[in-house]
């Protein structure tokens, strides 16, 4: 992750940049760290930020049809909460926390 997208760091002004979809160009509006944010999403994923911020739009039109820079933000946090899962460990079994602790005690 860039300087700018960890927590504390870089500036959250609102930044308009024009991005090229479906060959029209557009204008989308984020903070600075939004940017840096899909920046970052798009390098893992192998893709130019247009390309990114194109399949975003797509995916928004057929569910929700409202702001881009609003699904960009709400792509963005789901991206890194999705990465922040455990991924070997799997979900946790109803009580499992609460029976450990128990038997810690015991």
């Amino acid at each position: 992750m860039s300087s700018h997208s960890e927590m504390g760091g870089g500036s959250n002004a609102v930044i308009k940049r024009s991005v090229r979809i479906a060959r029209h160009s557009t204008s989308i509006s984020l903070e600075d760290s939004f940017w840096d944010a899909l920046r970052d999403i798009a390098m893992a994923r192998g893709l130019s930020l247009n390309a990114l911020i194109a399949e975003i739009d797509s995916a928004r039109a057929g569910d929700d049809p409202g702001n881009l820079s609003s699904a960009a933000r709400v792509y963005a946090l789901q991206w890194f909460r999705q990465q922040a899962q455990p991924v070997a460990a799997g979900p946790v079994p109803r009580g499992a926390g609460i029976a450990n602790a128990a038997q810690a005690r015991a």
